[in-house]
């Protein structure tokens, strides 16, 4: 047991990204579940970058990050859902022009100054080791918040997340729904931006969503399976990355990834054996028990 507890004992900083990793995936394989079923998983990788020009504008004026980027966030995701309720324009090309134009923006402002400062290139790379308490306390309480949100809403987003003409008719509002998950999915980007970037974090709310998704058809397992899967890979990458030494963000969606082909090969060669069961079950139905006779 050794190698799990010395470097939580040994090391500060491991401590704190453990925490990191454990809330951080938690908190983007929560969330992912709804970005997935609704077939949006663009918008996380779009987001990010949108968020990151935030960032940008929060360190020229030397604001607060959380307040630069969660603003320039909300603006962002709001915006995203504005342009695509329009008839001719979907979702990706809304996700498109708003968060390209964003992260234009960041790049320019970047190059306008001619430098780096620690939270930026965290934003832009992540730096998982570098985690604060501060940065650890944002999110729990964004987690916290979220998870209330789900929890108390329950029905509703369930409802606007499968079947939102449905929905609509039953006097639930969509466009209230949608607006609540734009701006939980931007509240889990910028608390998780400074730990995992913006090069990785899109991978962290996909793809433990999609394992889930592999292994259960209940909405409120794969919940529970995505968020579990978030949280022990965030875990698992941070050792990964203590004793054999690749950047921790990397690690961690590796493993995701790990975990993706194994379940995807697993779904696959039992959904393959059951149709062999079913073609046989069948075969028998229609000629008799004498064809297994020769």
């Amino acid at each position: 047991m050794n190698w799990l507890t010395d470097p939580v004992l040994s090391h500060g900083f491991f401590r704190h990204g453990l925490a990191a990793g454990l809330l951080g995936g938690a908190l983007c394989g929560l969330v992912g579940v709804f970005v997935v079923l609704k077939r949006m998983s663009y918008i996380g990788h779009g987001l990010s970058h949108a968020i990151f020009g935030g960032a940008a504008v929060a360190y020229v004026l030397n604001a607060n990050f959380y307040l630069g980027a969660g603003a320039w966030g909300f603006l962002s995701a709001l915006l995203i859902n504005g342009v695509a309720r329009r008839r001719k324009i979907g979702a990706d090309a809304a996700i498109g022009v708003v968060t390209t134009a964003s992260f234009a923006i960041g790049v320019w402002l970047i190059s306008s100054v001619h430098r780096f400062t620690v939270n930026l290139e965290a934003a832009l790379f992540g730096n998982i080791l570098g985690v604060t308490l501060e940065q650890i306390y944002v999110l729990i309480g964004v987690l916290i918040v979220i998870a209330a949100i789900i929890f108390f809403r329950y029905r509703q987003l369930l409802f606007a997340t499968f079947d939102p003409e449905a929905a609509d008719a039953y006097g639930i509002n969509v466009r209230r729904s949608e607006t609540v998950l734009a701006l939980i999915l931007a509240a889990t980007i910028v608390a998780t931006m400074q730990a995992l970037g913006v090069t990785l974090i899109a991978a962290t709310i996909v793809v433990p969503a999609v394992i889930a998704r592999l292994l259960t058809d209940s909405f409120a397992r794969m919940l529970v399976w995505s968020t579990t899967i978030g949280a022990v890979a965030g875990v698992v990458g941070m050792y990964v990355s203590y004793y054999w030494n690749p950047p921790p963000g990397a690690a961690i969606v590796l493993i995701l990834a790990g975990v993706f082909a194994l379940v995807y090969l697993g779904t696959a060669m039992t959904g393959r054996r059951q149709l062999r069961v079913l073609d046989t079950e069948a075969h028998t139905d229609v000629a008799g028990p004498a064809v297994f006779e020769h």
